[in-house]
């Protein structure tokens, strides 16, 4: 019987047990709550190992890839403006264009998402207020049916929010300022000891949060850079995979097998023959990525098509792991124990239907074994939701379906 979360010891105020079948289940995110972002109000969005937010321009995809961005790097330990940097037009574009501002002239917006993992479902929420000043003005981590974590601002002349989290000892709950400008949640292993269960419970759940949260990569290749030759040592892949080069060039020395099975990924969405990814010198300590068509006959990635650029780079992405992504993960738990999420916005741009297939398919078997989850959108109309193979949501790419993927269709203009 799984007993994560489901019976309280009324005596010490904390669950009596987390499953131990569930200690290697890995974090990820299930859930992605917009209560007001952008164009999107009190929207829930679930999300499993591969789901696609699929729309017209201005439906609202790029907007919930933001949000789950600027999450993740809130979980990262970046400070707000930090977050936000990755939003065209800054805090205030995040602002429902409907909101109105109370006596005080403030604005703000709300997002959240769920962490499955260990613990169980757990929950955040946060409150940004961006006008007239950027700040956290409330967050909220609950958990086994508790609120674990809550801020709230009290004060608003001064640069903080008084929190509280569940203790379940002498005091059932601690209280402290926290900066107004961080995650609470991702500040908890700096103050909270662990000395009682319900510390304890208090610090297993902001883990799994930052865990989930900070295995994020977001990709979007630029076929125009990646044209480009590389720095040699530059061996983690970019977002805009402008060193790919020399991230292949690494790829094909640590692991051979690996090279050769991306190889034949590769080989299925080109309309040239690759027997092999190699990499030449182009002087000046740079090299040159080329794609074999037989031994000894070489033709330079630059080359090829945008589609076929970006399907190479998404393929790379898909099959290699944080340690050869520009990410920082948790480094204090393995590996084993984290998956990696990739937020790839744009997913379909310049890809035909064949490599989008190809893709689709490769994600779903990366998805199966744990390691990958993506989260991508796209706005190809071939690209239709469907019954999946087992009662789940599948999605077809013209004729031809593609089980295993989630598509959260979001219509028309919000």
């Amino acid at each position: 019987m799984d007993t994560r979360c489901a019976r309280p010891d009324v005596s010490s105020g904390v669950p009596s047990a987390v499953s131990s079948t569930s200690s290697t289940q890995r974090p990820v995110v299930t859930e992605l709550r917009l209560s007001a972002f952008k164009s999107h109000r009190n929207a829930t969005f679930a999300l499993g190992p591969l789901t696609l937010f699929r729309g017209p321009s201005g439906s609202g995809k790029s907007s919930a890839l933001q949000a789950y961005g600027v999450l993740a790097r809130l979980a990262g330990g970046d400070d707000l403006g930090e977050a936000l940097s990755i939003v065209d037009g800054g805090p205030g574009a995040c602002v429902p264009q409907q909101a109105r501002p109370d006596a005080q002239g403030r604005r703000g917006f709300r997002i959240g998402c769920t962490v499955e993992g260990p613990v169980g479902p757990v929950r955040v929420d946060v409150a940004v207020q961006a006008e007239p000043e950027l700040r956290i003005v409330g967050e909220r981590m609950t958990g086994c049916g508790r609120t674990l974590l809550s801020t709230a601002l009290r004060d608003p002349g001064r640069r903080a929010v008084e929190a509280a989290w569940h203790t379940a000892g002498a005091v059932p709950v601690t209280r402290a300022p926290l900066p107004d400008d961080r995650l609470g949640t991702a500040l908890l292993p700096l103050r909270v000891a662990g000395k009682t269960a319900g510390q304890r419970l208090v610090l297993d759940a902001a883990e799994q949060v930052v865990v989930a949260l900070r295995a994020v990569f977001a990709c979007d290749p630029r076929p125009e850079v990646m044209r480009m030759p590389a720095a040699a040592h530059d061996g983690l892949l970019r977002g805009a995979c402008d060193n790919i080069a020399a991230v292949l060039d690494r790829t094909r020395h640590e692991c051979a097998t690996r090279h050769a099975a991306l190889a034949a990924a590769v080989g299925a969405g080109c309309r040239v023959p690759v027997a092999g990814l190699a990499v030449r010198e182009a002087g000046s300590g740079l090299v040159q990525a080329v794609l074999e068509r037989k031994p000894g006959d070489g033709m330079p990635m630059a080359r090829l098509g945008d589609g076929e650029l970006r399907y190479l780079a998404l393929c790379l992405v898909l099959m290699t792991g944080p340690g050869v992504l520009d990410m920082d993960p948790v480094g204090e738990v393995l590996q084993a124990r984290q998956a990696l999420t990739v937020l790839a916005d744009g997913f379909d741009r310049c890809l035909d239907a064949r490599q989008a297939r190809e893709l689709l398919a490769l994600a779903v078997r990366m998805g199966e074994r744990g390691h990958v989850r993506l989260v991508g959108a796209v706005r190809g109309t071939g690209f239709e939701a469907g019954a999946g193979a087992e009662g789940g949501v599948g999605a077809g790419i013209g004729d031809v379906p593609v089980e295993g993927v989630s598509v959260v269709d979001l219509g028309g203009e919000c």
